[in-house]
């Protein structure tokens, strides 16, 4: 996958969760990311689109790689869905703090897991996270 390619993946099912650990851990494999960063990275999305699956029934991940202006390479994830949203992030992003009987460690969870997290929602509007785990400095 060159840079500003991007693959989709459809989120209905657990199946699918896997299915988006799988290909991200496969390209991050292909940029060399360590094993560590790899795993770092398929949790990372185990936890947010398990969210899809658990409040919004539905939406996608979508995985692509990008380079910073020193030429580093890194994997962008985007999951998205347009499902009920989230009232407030300040709140949900408390460990702990769960709306969905959880542990209430997805979001802060995955935060920690990464290089670069972004959140946008809004009630009645869904939800857009955004990953970024970068490679290492060779």
């Amino acid at each position: 996958m060159a840079p500003d390619t991007e693959e989709r993946i459809a989120i209905e099912s657990d199946n699918d969760v896997v299915t988006a650990r799988q290909r991200a851990r496969e390209l991050a494999a292909r940029l060399e990311l360590t094993s560590t960063d790899q795993t770092l990275l398929a949790t990372a999305i185990s936890e947010v689109a398990r969210n899809i699956t658990t409040y919004a029934t539905r939406g996608e991940v979508v995985l692509s790689i990008v380079r910073d202006n020193g030429g580093r390479e890194g994997i962008r994830v985007v999951a998205r869905d347009s499902g009920p949203g989230i009232a407030d992030v300040d709140l949900a992003m408390q460990d702990g703090y769960t709306s969905g009987g959880g542990l209430g460690l997805g979001l802060p969870g995955a935060r920690r897991l990464v290089d670069e997290f972004d959140i946008e929602t809004a009630p009645s509007q869904g939800t857009t996270v955004t990953l970024v785990k970068w490679s290492r400095a060779r």
